[in-house]
């Protein structure tokens, strides 16, 4: 089958559907040595955190071990959520992060969505972490890239002049890193 890749999908109206584009680079990019699987994640209004981390980690559950993570926008802040707050037994090649919000302030709705202090110390150590981010991203502003710098001092950054919040929907920068592995 290949190495195995999970994408993690952005949130929002659309969110699923506006990432295809993202999977189909990555799918095409690193070709038939890799399996990229994209599942569509249920919003739960009920729970604080929408329910991402636990389905999350269903998927990282039932995959084999050298696991590639990439998670886009709000799927991104929910993987490093899953990562930093469970212990994960699936060995884990990579993890790649695009424009991943920083969840930060008081407002109530955060909350669930917001990474414990120390969550940097928490996350899967023998696992690279690659964080990727455009100027012109008009969702996730780059101040969000800035703050992980601080906090992820062991991960690579990646900072891009142009593609917006979605990259241009062309990964060839993600792939490049994957491939380094």
């Amino acid at each position: 089958m290949g190495t195995q890749l999970l994408f993690i999908h952005g949130a929002g109206e659309g969110g699923y559907e506006g990432d295809k584009p993202l999977v189909a680079s990555l799918q095409a990019s690193l070709g038939d040595g890799y399996h990229v699987d994209s599942p569509e994640l249920r919003i739960d209004e009920s729970a604080p955190d929408f329910g991402w981390p636990q389905q999350i980690g269903t998927y990282i559950a039932k995959a084999d071990d050298g696991l590639v993570l990439v998670g886009h926008s709000f799927g991104a802040s929910m993987l490093l959520k899953y990562l930093s707050e469970n212990t994960v037994d699936t060995e884990i090649a990579g993890v790649f992060l695009l424009a991943t919000p920083f969840w930060s302030g008081d407002e109530a709705w955060k909350a669930g969505f917001k990474l414990n202090p120390g969550f940097a110390g928490k996350l899967p150590v023998d696992a690279p972490i690659f964080l990727y981010h455009c100027r012109d991203d008009d969702e996730v502003r780059l101040s969000h890239f800035h703050q992980y710098r601080q906090k992820l001092t062991r991960a690579t950054f990646r900072e891009l002049e142009s593609g917006g919040h979605q990259f241009d929907n062309d990964l060839t920068v993600v792939v490049e890193d994957i491939r380094s592995l």
